[in-house]
């Protein structure tokens, strides 16, 4: 795998990540004050749901960009394709699907917790 060219590959996503949470975190131009859920769904519940789903979508991108992030450091730190948990080399086929991982695929199933 080319270096260059994985660099440039990573540098695209991650511009493409930060300008779709660039367009979900900004502000609207019409701010809807304090939202509660009620007990009828109306416009403050929906308002709120759509806030919370926003949320979740916004920490899922973040996350990603975290992602990307560590695997330009890896290359940086000459340790791409190797796992950082159990440091095992990340099979080519992984690497090429996901190019940001930074798990082999049975640390990945593992979780942050092991």
């Amino acid at each position: 795998m080319d270096p260059d060219r994985l660099r440039r590959t990573l540098a695209a996503r991650r511009r493409q990540l930060t300008d779709e949470l660039a367009r979900l975190t900004e502000r609207p131009a019409d701010p809807v004050g304090n939202l509660s859920f009620g007990k009828r769904i109306g416009d403050g519940t929906n308002e709120a749901v759509d806030r919370i789903n926003t949320t979740a979508a916004a920490r899922s991108i973040a996350a990603s960009i975290a992602e990307l992030d560590r695997a330009v450091a890896k290359l940086d730190e000459g340790t791409y394709g190797r796992c950082d948990r159990c440091g095992r080399s990340i099979p080519l086929e992984r690497l090429e699907a996901r190019p940001w991982t930074s798990r082999c695929v049975e640390c990945s199933r593992l979780g942050d917790s092991a």
